[in-house]
């Protein structure tokens, strides 16, 4: 089994920022595609931001220029740092990988969330 844990949501006033981290643990081969998802109340999942394996990244159009992505192989661990952030980015955060499991190959894993409020 594999655990990812999302740390560093809290309340920040706008025009403030926050990194979040995402850390995987367990049975882990190698990890391919890291992404960062939100929801907002009463919307659909989004995706963020994404990082593969060799570091290549995108963002959403919404986030691009204030949101950066970025990964510690060693450490199994993919960040997402926020800056300018504004009202609307306030929303559940969640970390998805993609992930070489031990024994039991290609698996997706969720992360549980941790809550991002921008306060204006």
């Amino acid at each position: 089994q594999v655990q990812l844990v999302e740390s560093g949501g809290g309340l920040v006033q706008a025009g403030g920022s926050l990194r979040l981290s995402c850390a995987a643990s367990g049975s882990i081969y190698s990890i391919n595609v890291m992404r960062w998802y939100r929801q907002a109340p009463a919307k659909q999942r989004e995706l963020v931001a994404v990082i593969t394996s060799r570091s290549s990244t995108n963002y959403a159009d919404s986030v691009k220029g204030r949101f950066s992505i970025s990964r510690d192989v060693a450490r199994n661990t993919v960040y997402l740092q926020m800056n300018s952030l504004k009202s609307e980015d306030t929303a559940v955060y969640y970390c998805k990988t993609v992930v070489v499991e031990v024994g039991r190959g290609l698996r997706d894993y969720w992360g549980r969330g941790t809550q991002v409020t921008v306060s204006s």
